[in-house]
C-alpha cells in the first residue's frame, strides 16, 4: 500500500517569483527616489544650462548651441562605470546627524566647531590673527610654515655663495663610497633600525639579514570587529625590509622603492603571505603578494630566469600524489620518477633566518637559507642608485647586516651635475600679450634633476617656444639653506621659477595652487590655466586641441575626474569631520594635470584677496571644491578624460604621471618621432 505524500498547500508555498517581485518593487522605489539625483549630476558634468550646480535651479537657454552633447555622453558613462581608487572609501562612515564627539580627559564631549574655515593664509594675515585664538591645524601648521619661510629666505640673503662649494653634496665631485658594510643589531636599533648605502646599489649587490621572528600579539582591528559580530583581536606578527630614497618634502614620507613584507600569521587570507611593492610621492602601486602557490613560468612572468613566487607547504592544498597501485606500475615499467621537495614557509616565529636580497638584471632576488623565495622585478621610476637606505621595522630582532658588492662611486645628487647652465633652456620673458594656456608646475626644492628633464622635453614644445603658452615651477623653501641658495641660482638663471617663502609641506600644497592660479591672472593674461606636477609628462598640442572642443564662452574644468568620492575616516591617510563635514567630495579632477578657465581663475584669487576662500589639505579636492561653488552663479562645463593619467601612462596619453628624469626624455624622443607611446623601464 502506497503511502500518501504529504503536500504543502499551494497557498502557504514559498516561490522564487514572489521574492523577486519584491526586490524588483524595492529597486523601483529606490531608482524613483533617486534617479534625480543622478540626472543632476549627469547635468553638472555636462555643464547643462538647465541647472546651476547641485541646486537644479534654472539659469540659462537649455538650447543653447554650445553644448557638447558626445562628450556629455561619454562622461555620462564613464560616471556609472568608474571604480574607485580605493576600495576602503567604500566602506566610509557616513557623516553623523548628531554633533561629532571627542574624547578628552575629562569624558566624552562634543567636537567645538571651528571659527576659522574660511580665510586666506598667508604670511599677514596670519601676522594679523590673534594667536590666542583657536585655529585649525591646517592654519597652525601654515602660520609656521610662513614664519620659517621668512626667516630662511632672509637666511639665504645674507647665505655666502662660496660655502655652497664648501658642502659635499653640492661641489660636483664623484663621492668615494666603501664596497661592503656591516652593523649589527644594537647599532641598528640606536639608528632607528635604518641603515644608510652612501652610492646606492647597483647589479650584482646584495644585503643579508640575519634575524628572528617574534612571536604573534593580539591586535585589535576595528574592521574585523564588524564582520566578527565584535571580535576584532587578531594575532600579528610581520616584519618589513625596505629600500628607501631621500625623502624630498617635508612631512611626505620617503620613497620606498621596495617594500618586502612578509606576514607570518598572513592577513585578510588568515595564510602567511610575502607581499612586495613600491611608493612613490606617497602612493603605493600594485602589490605583488605570494601566498605559497606557485607563479607562471611564463617568460614575461620570469624575473631574471626566477619565478616570481616559489611554492610552499600549506595547509588548505592538497597536492595530487599518485596512488600506490599507479607508483608501483610506474616503476615496473621503468618510468622516472621526479622526486619533489616542498618546504614550508621561510619565517617562522622564533626560529633565525638568513634573508639575502640580491640585486639582479632585472629585479630583486630574495633568497632565505639558502632557498630562492620570491622575485621582484623593476619598476618604473625606480633605479638601485636611489636606494640609499635600508630600513627594517616590525616584528623582528635583528641580529646583523650585511651589504656586499656596493658601489664605490654615485654619479652624485649635485645640483651642479644635474644642472645644465646652458642658454638653451633659458625661459623667455613673459610676454605682453594674452596667451592661451599659462602651466604652473608643483616642484620640490631639491627636484633639480625633475626640473631640468621638464625644460629638456615637453617645455621644448612649440607652442611653448611661440609663447603661446607660458610655464612656470612653483617651489616653496627646504629647511637647509644649501638648498634654497641653489634655488635661488637655478632661478635666476633659468627664470621659469617662482619661489613662494613659506616652508614645504606636503599638506600645504593648495597654497602652491593658489599661488598658480594668482600668476596666471596677474602676471600673464592667459584664457586657460593648467595645473601639474614636475614628475607629469605633458603633450601640450593635444592638451590645446581638447581646450579648442570646448566653446571659449563657457567655463572649463577638465581634467581626470572623481565622483562621489568619500573621505577615509580612519587610517593613515583619514580625514576628520573637522577637516571635512560632508558625507562626499565635490567632482574634482586628479592633481598630475587639470584645466581651468580663466574665469574660475579670477574666482579663486577673489575669494582669496577677501579671506573666503575655504581651504583643504588635498588640493585636488580644493580646486573641486571651489569649482563647485563657482558653479552655482556660473554654468561650469565639467570635462573628463582618463588620458589625464593619475598613476603612469596609457597609449595617447594627454598626460603621464609618475615619470622619472629619464622617462621623460625617453617619452619625449618617441614624441618627437610621431609616437604618443610609454616608456616601460623594467
Amino acid at each position: 500500500m502506497k503511502r500518501v505524500k504529504c503536500e504543502i498547500p499551494t497557498g502557504r508555498r514559498f516561490k522564487l517569483s514572489h521574492f523577486l517581485l519584491g526586490l524588483g518593487g524595492l529597486y523601483l522605489i529606490f531608482i524613483a527616489f533617486k534617479f534625480p539625483y543622478f540626472l543632476e549630476i549627469a547635468a553638472v558634468l555636462s555643464g547643462e544650462d538647465s541647472y546651476d550646480g547641485w541646486n537644479g535651479k534654472v539659469v540659462g537657454d537649455v538650447n543653447d548651441g554650445d553644448l557638447s552633447k558626445p562628450l556629455v555622453n561619454s562622461v555620462y558613462k564613464d560616471m556609472f562605470h568608474r571604480k574607485l581608487e580605493d576600495e576602503l572609501t567604500q566602506d566610509a562612515p557616513m557623516r553623523p546627524t548628531e554633533e561629532p564627539l571627542e574624547e578628552g580627559r575629562d569624558g566624552v564631549q562634543p567636537i567645538k566647531p571651528l571659527k576659522h574655515l574660511y580665510g586666506r593664509i598667508t604670511g599677514e594675515v596670519m601676522r594679523r590673527m590673534n594667536k590666542t585664538s583657536e585655529l585649525s591645524v591646517l592654519e597652525r601648521m601654515a602660520d609656521e610654515a610662513w614664519t620659517l619661510g621668512l626667516k630662511a629666505w632672509e637666511e639665504v640673503d645674507e647665505f655666502d655663495g662660496k660655502e655652497i662649494g664648501q658642502s659635499s653634496l653640492f661641489d660636483g665631485k664623484p663621492e668615494s663610497c666603501p664596497s661592503w658594510l656591516s652593523v649589527n643589531g644594537e647599532d641598528l636599533a640606536s639608528g632607528d633600525r635604518l641603515m644608510f648605502l652612501p652610492c646606492g646599489l647597483k647589479a650584482g649587490s646584495s644585503i643579508t639579514v640575519v634575524g628572528t621572528p617574534r612571536y604573534a600579539h593580539q591586535e585589535y582591528v576595528p574592521q574585523l570587529a564588524k564582520t566578527r559580530g565584535g571580535n576584532g583581536l587578531v594575532m600579528v606578527s610581520q616584519f618589513m625590509v625596505e629600500l628607501q630614497g631621500l625623502q624630498s618634502v617635508d612631512g611626505e614620507a620617503p620613497p620606498k622603492i621596495l617594500h618586502l613584507n612578509p606576514r607570518l600569521k598572513g592577513d585578510w587570507s588568515r595564510k602567511p603571505v610575502i607581499e612586495h611593492n613600491t611608493c612613490y610621492r606617497m602612493h603605493w602601486g600594485t602589490a605583488q603578494r605570494c601566498d605559497g602557490l606557485p607563479s607562471k613560468d611564463d617568460e614575461d612572468m620570469l624575473v631574471d630566469g626566477y619565478r616570481r613566487c616559489e611554492k610552499w607547504i600549506r595547509n588548505d592544498v592538497v597536492d595530487s600524489k599518485e596512488s600506490k597501485t599507479t607508483s608501483w606500475f610506474g616503476r615496473f615499467i621503468g618510468r622516472a620518477q621526479k622526486p619533489e621537495v616542498t618546504w614550508p614557509f621561510p619565517f617562522a616565529e622564533g626560529r633565525l633566518f638568513i634573508l639575502t636580497l640580491r640585486a639582479g638584471v632585472d629585479g630583486y632576488h630574495i633568497i632565505v637559507g639558502g632557498r630562492h623565495v620570491t622575485s621582484f622585478a623593476y619598476r618604473t621610476g625606480f633605479s638601485l642608485e636611489d636606494a640609499t637606505g635600508l630600513a627594517i621595522k616590525g616584528d623582528v630582532d635583528i641580529h646583523s647586516v650585511y651589504a656586499t658588492s656596493l658601489p664605490t662611486s654615485h654619479p652624485s645628487f649635485s645640483p651642479q651635475r644635474v644642472l645644465e647652465m646652458s642658454p638653451k633652456w633659458k625661459a623667455s620673458p613673459l610676454p605682453k600679450r594674452s596667451i592661451r594656456l599659462f602651466i604652473g608646475i608643483l616642484s620640490a626644492t631639491n627636484h633639480f634633476a625633475e626640473r631640468m628633464a621638464v625644460r629638456q622635453t615637453w617645455m621644448q614644445s612649440s607652442a611653448i617656444k611661440s609663447l603661446d603658452v607660458v610655464v612656470r615651477f612653483f617651489v616653496a623653501l627646504n629647511p637647509r639653506k644649501e638648498v634654497n641658495a641653489v634655488l635661488k641660482k637655478e632661478a635666476a638663471y633659468f627664470g621659469d621659477i617662482v619661489i613662494l617663502p613659506f616652508m614645504d609641506r606636503y599638506e600645504l600644497v593648495v597654497l602652491k595652487t593658489i599661488a598658480i592660479c594668482e600668476f596666471g591672472v596677474q602676471n600673464v593674461t592667459a584664457a586657460y590655466i593648467m595645473k601639474c606636477d614636475d614628475d607629469t609628462f605633458v603633450r601640450v598640442d593635444s592638451v590645446l586641441k581638447q581646450i579648442d572642443r570646448i566653446s571659449p564662452k563657457r567655463s572649463l574644468y577638465m581634467g581626470n575626474l572623481n565622483l562621489l568620492h568619500r573621505p577615509l575616516r580612519n587610517g593613515k591617510w583619514a580625514v576628520t569631520y573637522e577637516e571635512w563635514p560632508e558625507e562626499v567630495y565635490p567632482p574634482y579632477a586628479n592633481g598630475p594635470g587639470y584645466i581651468i578657465s580663466s574665469d574660475i581663475a579670477k574666482f579663486i584669487v577673489s575669494q582669496h584677496a577677501d579671506q573666503k576662500l575655504r581651504l583643504f589639505k588635498m588640493e585636488d579636492v580644493s580646486m573641486g571644491m571651489w569649482v563647485e561653488q563657482f558653479n552655482q552663479s556660473t554654468t561650469v562645463q565639467y570635462s573628463h578624460s582618463w588620458k589625464f593619467c593619475q598613476y603612469g601612462c596609457m597609449v595617447d596619453y594627454y598626460t603621464a604621471h609618475y615619470q622619472s628624469p629619464r622617462q621623460m626624455i625617453c617619452l619625449w624622443d618617441k614624441l618627437s618621432r610621431g609616437q604618443a607611446r610609454c616608456c616601460n623601464f623594467r
